[in-house]
């Protein structure tokens, strides 16, 4: 078994270029095991098979690989502090921020980070890229709707300026949609570019081994222009942001030195 799931690992990084030896074996292999019993397959190697045929079964072990548990203004308190107390002084330093979402899921993040920045700039001045590894995700991310569970923690005024219901879902207005560029991205192995006042990578880095974890923080702080700002999840505190040229701004907020 291990032995089949190693293989698969070697496959599948041929294939996509995606690594998964730099995710959490456990939690991977529970997560994929599942996927191909649910789909009929008796072990990796009969699953890679089939996904190397099947384009939709390919996109599905993408998708569940990709973990895509999104919503607008999560863990709305933090992202007060973003605009209350961190954006103020990153737009006091560039009047025209580069701001980065990255692994953006469904674009529920770059979309909230618009809603923001349209109280300090008119929308048309607002750029923000957003990457993922995921075509599918980018795909819904650029149609923009979403099931009201998304919208639990959006502000009214902002719910009822940039959201339409459109059937028992919600449209985000395309003047919000305008201001973020999709692309994919694979953070481990693409370049970053930069260099950005703000990224944003949240609930994502726990899925990655402490090894990994290191390589992408080396990676974001190059990414960030001196006393740019990097947003992280509620689970996702960096214990030793020294080693990365951070300092603490705020509890999941780091500054690069």
């Amino acid at each position: 078994m291990a032995q089949d799931y190693e293989q698969f690992i070697a496959n599948i990084k041929k294939k996509t270029g995606i690594d998964l030896s730099l995710y959490k074996e456990a939690q991977m292999k529970r997560r994929l095991t599942s996927l191909y019993e649910k789909r009929g397959y008796r072990s990796f190697q009969d699953y890679f098979i089939a996904i190397s045929q099947d384009r939709k079964l390919l996109e599905e072990f993408l998708d569940r690989m990709t973990i895509n548990v999104s919503e607008f203004y999560r863990n709305g308190k933090r992202w007060e502090v973003l605009e209350k107390k961190l954006l103020p002084k990153i737009l006091e330093r560039n009047s025209r921020p580069k701001i980065w979402s990255a692994a953006c899921s469904t674009g529920e993040e770059p979309y909230t980070l618009a809603m923001i920045m349209s109280k300090f700039m008119p929308l048309s001045q607002v750029q923000i890229l957003a990457t993922d590894l995921d075509e599918n995700v980018i795909a819904r991310a650029k149609v923009g709707l979403y099931p009201e569970r998304s919208l639990n923690e959006v502000p009214d005024d902002m719910k009822r300026k940039y959201f339409t219901k459109d059937g028992s879902f919600f449209k985000i207005a395309d003047e919000i949609k305008r201001t973020v560029t999709f692309k994919k991205q694979n953070l481990l192995a693409d370049p970053f570019g930069g260099p950005y006042d703000l990224i944003v990578c949240r609930n994502v880095l726990i899925y990655f081994t402490e090894d990994a974890k290191d390589i992408l923080y080396k990676k974001f702080s190059a990414a960030l222009r001196p006393d740019g700002i990097f947003f992280v999840g509620s689970t996702e505190q960096i214990f030793n942001p020294g080693l990365y040229d951070f300092e603490t701004e705020d509890t999941f907020f780091y500054r690069k030195k």
